[in-house]
């Protein structure tokens, strides 16, 4: 195919394997911008990585019930401000995918296998996307929760066989020189850690990057050079986890603030710029069943859905796209007669379950864990439900497994303690097959269909965009 004879003609009937529906306008309520006529010189697209419908549902209830206002992301559908579609996320080689496939699909145009970074099945490897915005002439930059080498962030920068290749993830950074990098990742940075030794902090400032570790130094940085901020080791702490912590929050930037900084120094292109922000860890929480840690990071999202939001409405040339990845243990509200009481009591948590069960150990009491329990959750836990987390502790007992589990913590049991009391219940501590809930604002928001298949999404950005997709 003639890839720009399809750009100039704009047909997009066949692109390849990777689009099978047609993205032609289709009618909108008239209280939506009408941007039919334009292109957008920017696009940020947000990821909140394993979120399900539940858990953007949960949130905005969440907040409704504690702050009397919906969250930023259903705002939008009340107000009626976007375009609003379903999104098909199976990988290459399963119904269910996991976040390097699912970002490698928006990222590549190609479907992948699980764990795979932009390299096909049979070893292709497909050009980012971020690559082929950066080689027109536009800035582009990553945001994240985890770290900046992660599946997501590198699904649309990168290419790897594996996705936990993340030192090799860094060193394609800095050759690609893409101008925004933000996130967690000491460990791939640091020569101390890496097992190569390279000193990719020394590397990046020889071209010309600003370098910060923490918020204060983030806040100084100047606009007009590019950034590479790395301010944990692995992920950043929970949003929940950081509230409760001065010195941790004086230390961390929020999304919202990274969010913010780096739209700063990209809109600074005249060719315009491409950005992803991705809240990384409403997929750790998920993982964990961890009620306090999905909502405050699903919120710590919606936050910079409202700092995209401000820039696109105010610029006028910037679509703006709001995702997810794939679902993530299905959590909701179960009916009963206490479900609206036992759902505020979730007002009261004060840290994630992860910042709980790391307090104990063999050695503790019951009136430790119950006094922790009481400070952290705002419940008194029964003797016997007490004693079942103290079992996990004992060598005695055999260990939870579970992704992003590495001290093999009690996640599942106290979960389901805690459903006596706040009245959510979880399918899994895992991935689903959901398609995800896909919404945009801005020039070229008109065009979305409303059912895509996520390998359409990374066509679509290019042809709305007008930029070949070679």
């Amino acid at each position: 195919m003639d890839r720009r004879k399809f750009f100039k003609t704009g047909s997009i009937a066949a692109v390849g394997t990777g689009l099978l529906y047609p993205i032609s306008g289709i009618s909108q309520n008239l209280d939506i911008p009408t941007y039919s006529k334009k292109t957008p010189k920017n696009i940020i697209i947000l990821v909140s990585d394993g979120m399900s419908s539940g858990t953007l549902s949960m949130t905005d209830i969440f907040i409704k019930r504690k702050y009397g206002y919906h969250s930023n992301w259903i705002n939008l559908y009340h107000e009626n401000k976007v375009s609003r579609a379903l999104m098909d996320m199976a990988s290459a080689n399963s119904i269910v995918t996991d976040s390097a496939a699912a970002s490698s699909s928006w990222g590549g145009g190609h479907r992948v296998n699980n764990s795979s970074l932009n390299v096909g099945p049979n070893g292709e490897e497909y050009m980012p996307i971020w690559l082929k915005f950066k080689k027109v002439g536009k800035m582009a930059g990553c945001v994240t929760t985890v770290a900046v080498t992660h599946a997501t962030p590198a699904g649309f920068t990168a290419n790897s066989i594996k996705r936990y290749a993340q030192d090799d993830v860094a060193v394609q950074y800095l050759e690609r020189e893409y101008d925004v990098l933000m996130g967690g990742g000491n460990n791939n940075f640091d020569s101390k850690i890496r097992s190569d030794k390279r000193d990719m902090y020394a590397e990046f400032r020889k071209k010309g990057y600003q370098i910060a570790r923490n918020k204060t130094e983030l806040k100084n940085l100047s606009s007009n050079a590019p950034i590479l901020g790395v301010f944990a080791d692995d992920p950043l702490p929970y949003a929940i986890d950081r509230i409760a912590n001065q010195e941790l929050d004086a230390q961390i930037p929020t999304l919202a603030e990274m969010s913010k900084k780096a739209i700063e120094v990209l809109s600074k292109s005249k060719n315009g710029f491409v950005l992803q922000i991705e809240s990384g860890k409403v997929d750790w929480a998920a993982h964990a069943n961890d009620l306090g840690g999905l909502l405050y990071e699903q919120m710590q999202f919606d936050e910079a859905i409202k700092v995209a939001m401000d820039f696109a409405e105010k610029d006028k040339e910037t679509l703006v796209i709001i995702t997810t990845d794939h679902g993530n243990a299905n959590p909701g509200i179960i009916y009963g007669k206490k479900a609206n009481d036992n759902f505020d009591s979730t007002q009261k948590y004060k840290q994630t379950n992860e910042w709980i069960l790391n307090q104990f150990s063999k050695d503790s009491t019951i009136a430790q864990i119950t006094e922790t329990i009481e400070y952290a959750n705002g419940f008194i836990i029964s003797e016997d439900d007490a004693q079942k987390i103290l079992k996990y502790y004992s060598e005695l007992e055999k260990p939870e497994e579970g992704l992003y589990n590495y001290k093999k913590l009690p996640f599942k049991t106290y979960a389901e303690i805690q459903q006596k009391t706040n009245s959510v219940g979880w399918i899994s501590m895992d991935h689903s097959a959901d398609y995800v809930e896909l919404a945009m604002f801005g020039p070229g928001s008109e065009k979305l269909k409303p059912f895509i298949k996520n390998t359409d999404l990374h066509y679509f950005m290019l042809q709305v965009a007008e930029v070949e997709a070679k």
